[in-house]
């Protein structure tokens, strides 16, 4: 194929070199005339005429590759100034001159040395002089001239890459573009079809096919199926001279990988599946695996399945692992062999992402069937209810049964179940429990003010397999009783001003209650009964759980009474009623204009006006030293005394009188009844006058006696005081009660007064009091008497 283009070529460049070489002439000197040149040619001998010239060149051509034996002839370079006689030169420079391209300096012939590519250089730039040897002058200007090299078809297309990779969805429809390839030609794409490149497919058909100027690569069978198929491997040809006999080519390969789409539903190798499960499988247990086919890959062939129907449905579950597509069955909720042996469920598989070209192809879904046998185990006992609440009276008695529990076992033997309490939630042991039938009863009281709730856990067990056992909870909630009286909410510190008028509110107070009825709380006030008609205070009940402490008179005197005891019972109005007496202490206080108090301390009257507190706090010292003292000394005489009993059997009546010179049997007010009403009679405590005393007691003061008592409650409350005393001797003994009674309403008798009033004193009212004051009245009451 090459021999036949070279000599073709050859050919040409023969015929191309006779007409080129010599009938184109460039005139390069414009001062020589013109000349006429008289010759005879070798054909017919006609006359030549020609006009003068200089150098005779244009452009030269020269083929690439040239394989033959002698050098490759390019041209030849004359001028007019050349005679023949060899007296000029012709020297060639520029590219390649010298070694590419060879001149005879004598002739002007050029020839080419070596075999020129006309892909490495398309063409030459060279320069040529003509010089007359013997002078060394140009007899001709340096001119330029081109030598152009003439392409041959020796280069065959290659393909940009060596390789080709390409996808394209399956089920594509025919015509589908799929890769464009491409492939260049070195050669001259100007000059003939050395370089037209013309793409055919060698391998790769019936599927794909290729357009033969593009390369463009397309599908040729409709429905293409990557299950089918997946990978395809193509071949393409490029070949040159427009694909002609004897052009050049290439090849390269095209990988071409169909992609997949979602064409096919799933599908369940079968129809039926067969699980078991044992009825103490806790919900959320795995049984066991189905998974649908599905030949499509990634997204395609997700799968969500779902339990579509069966008697099953609501005890059994389906999940889909995502990793391996399948479908995992768990127990939904707990099964029980003796309710139901077997259940059926039909399981659906569903794509999750459908593609909705290929819908018309069917469901892309599949069901089937899943039948699940229950185990029979051997079950712990059953509660009837999954808590207990029981609500107990706090009153209620010890032994009393306050609520059962029953449990069963729910296998077919129904074995005997034993009851008992799990003492880590009853450490105290208030609760028990009946073995036999589950009954709870109390062991101890209860306080719900100290515990409102107890929560204790039962447990129950077969007999005859200890190892089942089950527990419940019971919560016992206990119900309030009204066992508790009502109190003051806090302690008061009461005050009332010195100058404090009638009716002013001093204190404001409220009560608490342990208990708690359904109701609320609701609390009434009012003074003890004794007290009901108090002189110098009174309670006021706002209705809303407190009370109100008014004054009743114009003024106090912390002279002469410094603190109040007011008892105050308060009352609620819950079943049964319960009341208690609380104790206000009312303190008298001096106040300014405004009712702020300014001091409550009797013994600030006594104490002068200037004494700076340093004082005050030495003579406070010196009164307790004192004191000390005084203790001491006292304790130090008791140790001396003697006990009264020196013995066991020195058993003796003692008699203690309290003489009271009385005014004669006719002075019935000396030994009057009502003189035991005295309030400020006070009775002190006395150490023991039969033994030595071996620890020092406090000084104990009774309670202060308050106006208008009954004497009755008087009597009772000093026997009480003097059974409680600890220095009260050890046997019998009188105790008298009494006092000289209040004022008297007449004036003093005393002589002792006469003296320093000034006149003479009326007497006579003294007759009013009876024949025993008139003689009394005769002897004072008389002008005469004090001569007499």
């Amino acid at each position: 194929m090459r021999t036949s283009s070279f000599l073709t070529v050859l050919l040409w460049s023969s015929m191309f070199h006779v007409i080129h070489v010599m009938p184109f002439e460039k005139r390069t000197n414009k001062n020589s005339h013109s000349e006429r040149i008289t010759g005879l040619s070798e054909n017919d001998g006609k006359t030549l005429h020609r006009t003068k010239r200089g150098w005779m060149w244009n452009q030269f051509f020269l083929l690439e590759e040239y394989t033959g034996p002698d050098t490759q002839y390019v041209g030849k370079l004359h001028t007019d100034q050349d005679k023949g006689d060899g007296n000029l030169k012709y020297i060639l420079t520029g590219d390649g001159a010298g070694s590419l391209f060879i001149i005879d300096e004598n002739t002007g012939d050029i020839h080419a040395a070596k075999k020129l590519d006309r892909e490495e250089k398309s063409l030459y730039v060279l320069r040529a002089k003509a010089i007359d040897r013997k002078t060394g002058r140009q007899v001709e200007p340096e001119s330029e001239f081109i030598i152009k090299i003439h392409d041959i078809n020796d280069n065959e297309p290659k393909f940009t890459k060596d390789m080709y990779t390409a996808s394209i969805p399956e089920m594509a429809g025919v015509g589908t573009s799929v890769i464009q390839v491409t492939a260049t030609d070195a050669d001259d794409a100007n000059y003939g079809n050395s370089a037209k490149v013309v793409y055919s497919i060698l391998q790769g058909q019936p599927y794909f096919s290729v357009d033969p100027e593009t390369g463009i690569i397309k599908t040729a069978l409709p429905d293409m199926s990557r299950e089918n198929r997946e990978q395809y491997q193509v071949v393409i040809q490029a070949k040159d001279m427009g694909g002609q006999m004897g052009g050049l080519s290439g090849t390269t390969t095209v990988n071409i990988t169909l992609t997949d789409v979602n064409d096919n539903p799933p599908r369940f190798p079968q129809s039926t599946y067969q699980f078991s499960s044992p009825e103490s499988a806790p919900p959320g247990t795995p049984l066991g695996r189905i998974k649908a086919n599905d030949p499509d890959v990634g997204e395609n062939a997700e799968i969500e399945y779902s339990i579509s129907n069966g008697d099953g449905s609501d005890m059994f579950d389906i999940i889909t692992d995502k990793d391996t597509q399948e479908g995992i069955i768990t127990v939904k909720k707990h099964l029980d062999f003796e309710n139901k042996m077997l259940y059926t469920i039909r399981v659906e598989a569903t794509n999750t992402h459908p593609d909705p070209r290929f819908l018309q192809l069917g469901p892309f879904k599949d069901t089937a069937l899943v039948k699940i046998s229950v185990e029979d185990t051997d079950e712990p006992p059953v509660f009837s209810r999954p808590w207990y609440l029981i609500d107990v009276d706090e009153d209620t008695k010890e032994g009393s049964i306050i609520g059962q529990v029953v449990a069963q076992d729910p296998d077919i033997t129904k074995n005997a179940i034993k009851y008992s309490v799990d003492r880590h939630t009853d450490l105290d042991r208030i609760f028990n429990i009946y073995s036999g039938n589950g009954s709870l009863f109390i062991s101890k009281s209860l306080d719900r003010e100290e515990t409102p709730w107890h929560n204790i856990t039962v447990i129950a067990t077969e007999i005859n397999n200890p190892k089942q056992t089950s527990q419940i909870p019971v919560f016992i909630r206990i119900l309030d009783i009204n066992d508790h009286a009502p109190e003051f909410a806090k302690y008061y510190e009461t005050f009332v001003c010195e100058n404090a008028k009638a009716g002013q509110l001093i204190q404001t107070v409220s009560a608490i209650d342990k208990d708690e009825p359904a109701r609320g709380h609701k609390f009434f006030f009012e003074l003890v009964p004794e007290f009901a008609l108090h002189p110098n205070f009174s309670i006021v009940d706002n209705k809303d759980n407190t009370a109100g402490i008014m004054t009743r008179r114009n003024g106090y005197s912390r002279s002469k009474m410094s603190t109040y005891l007011l008892p105050v019972i308060i009352f609620d109005n819950d079943y049964p009623i319960q009341s208690s007496t609380g104790t206000l202490t009312i303190r008298v206080c001096a106040c300014d204009s405004r009712g702020n108090m300014q001091s409550c301390s009797a013994e600030a009257l006594l104490l002068p006006a200037g004494l700076s507190t340093g004082a005050l706090v030495a003579i406070l010292l010196c009164i307790i030293i004192l004191l000390l003292v005084v203790l001491f000394t006292a304790l130090k005489r008791q140790r001396k005394k003697e006990p009264l009993i020196i013995s066991k059997d020195d058993v003796r009546d003692n008699i203690v009188t309290y003489n009271d010179e009385g005014g004669g049997e006719e002075d019935t007010q000396a030994f009057d009844i009502g003189t035991l009403r005295n309030p400020e009679a006070r009775e002190e405590s006395k150490m023991r006058r039969d033994v030595i005393p071996e620890t020092i007691f406090q000084i104990r003061r009774t309670v202060p006696l308050w106006e208008n008592i009954d004497v009755q409650d008087f009597i009772h409350r000093r026997l009480k005081e003097n059974d409680l005393d600890p220095a009260a001797p050890p046997y019998d003994s009188l105790a008298t009660y009494a006092y000289e009674g209040n004022d008297s309403i007449a004036n003093s008798l005393s002589s002792l007064e006469s003296l320093t009033t000034e006149g003479n004193q009326d007497y006579d009212y003294l007759s009013d009091w009876g024949p025993r004051f008139k003689k009394l009245a005769d002897m004072y009451g008389g002008e005469d008497s004090d001569q007499d």
